[in-house]
């Protein structure tokens, strides 16, 4: 790099939503230049941008991720930069950033972040240059822009590592759920299988979960007991 470039900070967002389907992440499809570009093939890509000069990187990120998807609210938590000098040269990439930016050529260095929701809570609206903003299956993406691909995977170590220390699995279950839940996405997240028996005796040792005087509604099956987090056990 000269020394007359400017080097570019961005960030990019990790956001998996969880439902008794499974683990998904959502992926914004980029916007068709106006007018069209044959050299232009959109692609699925994170949601993230560059900040600006004036704002924090957690700021950045909350505010990137509502521009492009208007959620709002959402649990964000860095976990890694990136910053391979050829992260944004591929030829498919240059030529998409060529229609939305002034300043393509230069090379950004980008902080991930990885978000979490329940997929009952959120839903999702593309905007800015995000032609649409979908749920994937995490076992159905294929090949993102840029650097996606690593991002992602560097978010889905980080959620595995974190899920339990930091006891943020409760941010992807709704507000009231049952330890078959709790443990499916345990499951899901960790790929491992856990003994039902013991999940549930550890379950109920932790003081943060709280059962409630309530049981599922609608269900075919024999309802179960639900559950809810609290918060403040663990602040306590």
């Amino acid at each position: 790099m000269q020394q007359n470039e400017t080097l570019h900070l961005s960030v990019d967002c990790v956001l998996f939503g969880y439902d008794d389907a499974g683990l998904k992440v959502l992926l914004i499809n980029q916007k068709r230049t106006e007018p069209a570009d044959s050299n232009v093939k959109p692609m699925s890509q994170l949601p993230g941008d560059l900040i600006l000069l004036d704002e924090g990187l957690d700021e950045a990120a909350a505010r990137v991720l509502y521009e492009l998807t208007q959620l709002n609210g959402v649990y964000l938590k860095q976990f890694h930069a990136f910053g391979d000098p050829n992260r944004v040269k591929d030829l498919k990439d240059r030529a998409w950033l060529r229609s939305v930016r002034t300043q393509p050529e230069q090379r950004v260095v980008t902080v991930g972040y990885f978000g979490l929701v329940s997929l009952h809570d959120f839903n999702p609206k593309p905007a800015s240059f995000a032609g649409s903003a979908d749920w994937i299956d995490l076992q159905d993406i294929g090949e993102l822009a840029f650097d996606h691909n690593e991002i992602l995977s560097g978010a889905i170590d980080a959620l595995q590592s974190q899920l339990e220390s930091q006891h943020i699995s409760f941010e992807l279950l709704p507000k009231k759920f049952t330890i078959s839940q709790l443990q499916s996405l345990y499951e899901v997240v960790l790929e491992k299988k856990f003994d039902k028996r013991n999940f549930r005796k550890n379950v109920k040792k932790m003081s943060h979960v709280v059962p409630l005087d309530e049981k599922q509604q609608g269900v075919m099956h024999k309802p179960a007991q639900l559950f809810s987090f609290n918060r403040n056990e663990l602040e306590s």
